[in-house]
């Protein structure tokens, strides 16, 4: 003869002593997640699209794209290659790669220009 199974009730307590579909963590009344006082950290990608659109609105012109990404004691150094000047044909255009600082939670704090160059030349090219 098969074992017949039942269902536990919606309000008996789990094994662990919980009322089932409650997690372990504490929820609000509201049925929300606790917080923990501070916004969670930005991803990556969100800290290299938020400093290439901030770069973009303060020089007035569009981020060309994100060439580097790195970790520093205070956040992240993004690097950001916009057109700085258009030219005809495309590959005689004016490139700047601009180091874009910010910090932890992707807030802007800093650029400077550390390069410019025409988008034709190599980088063996002096």
């Amino acid at each position: 003869m098969a074992e017949r199974r039942t269902r536990p009730r919606a309000d008996a307590p789990s094994r662990d002593g919980q009322q089932r579909g409650q997690s372990r963590s504490a929820a609000s009344q509201d049925g929300q997640a606790p917080r923990s006082g501070r916004s969670p950290r930005p991803t990556v990608i969100e800290v290299a699209r938020r400093a290439a659109g901030e770069l973009a609105e303060l020089l007035g012109r569009e981020p060309e794209g994100v060439v580097s990404l790195e970790r520093t004691d205070d956040g992240w150094c993004v690097g950001v290659e916009v057109v700085e000047l258009r030219r005809i044909p495309d590959s005689a255009d004016v490139i700047a790669q601009y180091a874009v600082d910010v910090d932890e939670r992707g807030d802007l704090v800093g650029y400077h220009r550390v390069a410019r160059y025409t988008r034709g030349r190599t980088q063996d090219e002096s």
